[in-house]
């Protein structure tokens, strides 16, 4: 890096705010793990006291955080070549590197900690987990090395409903799992919808996104062969008896909605119209992630 831009960037980063160090934290990321999260933990059966919850789930938002900061971090290159992702505070200069990881590492370090002290080792474990795979497993590893990336890295997303879970019974049990198995299979359809409406971005950065790698029909493919996975295995509370008759009705229709944005997506092959299409399915997989939890709060707490 020449003289100039290394001025330029230390003049930026001289002017970091709270709301970069936030950015840093992938708010809108950190707010569905910090629901799910919550969903375990007040789905587990026993009791938990509410200031132990609360820092429960504050672990949780600060490990999510933490995980997302390292991959900005790690990532800081690529993103300042992708439209997405360049004006984050690292590409754009607004925080520089060694300040970056430094925050980062430290809140890692902290909510492990306080999970382990004040709730339990083995929901600090979990955490701890979580955090590994996403930075090194997704981020490190799979990444920039195979389109399968999101496959096999989705799976440190499914960690919050297992941690909120093991923070209240201190184990685990079938149900944290196949709410585990929900998210690990939401994760490709959502993720992949993204990237066929920023399949340039992905190329441009040289990251081996499904779309890039196997072509834009293979995606799509893929996309409906994991969406129908997901609405089988979203059934399987009701079928092991977590769930009634609220949760089951309410997962067959999302899951009806989710199966046919995958089909219009399949289906569209106008230019014009193929990004819109993508997208939508994108917006939808959040909120379908989003009610599919909440039914099934809804159904405990309702006992029909």
């Amino acid at each position: 890096m020449n003289t100039k831009i290394s001025s330029i960037i230390h003049h930026q980063s001289s002017t970091s705010t709270i709301r970069d160090y936030i950015s840093l934290l992938k708010p809108r990321v950190m707010s569905l793990v910090v629901f799910t999260g919550l969903a375990g933990l007040l789905l587990a059966p026993g009791h938990i006291h509410p200031f132990i919850a609360g820092i429960a789930i504050f672990c949780i938002a600060l490990g999510s955080g933490a995980s997302g900061a390292i991959n900005m971090w790690y990532e800081r290159e690529s993103d300042g070549l992708m439209k997405r992702t360049q004006n984050r505070p690292l590409p754009a200069g607004r925080i520089d590197a060694d300040s970056a990881i430094e925050f980062a590492v430290i809140l890692a370090g902290v909510s492990v900690f306080i999970m382990a002290v004040a709730v339990n080792y083995l929901a600090a474990l979990l955490l701890l987990s979580a955090i590994c795979f996403y930075v090194f497993i997704y981020t490190v590893w799979l990444k920039t090395r195979t389109p399968q990336n999101i496959v096999i890295g989705g799976a440190a997303g499914a960690f919050p409903p297992l941690i909120g879970w093991a923070a209240v019974t201190g184990d685990l049990s079938m149900m944290p799992l196949l709410l585990f198995l929900i998210i690990f299979l939401w994760t490709p359809p959502h993720f992949w919808a993204l990237a066929l409406y920023r399949s340039d971005d992905y190329k441009n950065a040289g990251i081996p996104m499904l779309p890039v790698v196997r072509g834009v029909k293979e995606t799509k493919k893929q996309i409906i062969i994991y969406s129908v996975l997901l609405v089988f295995s979203s059934i399987l509370p009701f079928l092991y008896h977590f769930s009634g008759k609220i949760y089951a009705l309410g997962a067959v229709l999302l899951g009806a909605k989710f199966l046919q944005h995958s089909l219009l997506v399949y289906k569209d092959n106008k230019e014009e119209t193929a990004g819109k299409t993508s997208i939508a399915m994108f917006k939808f997989s959040i909120y379908y992630l989003f009610l599919l939890f909440t039914l099934l709060l809804v159904d405990k707490y309702a006992h029909w």
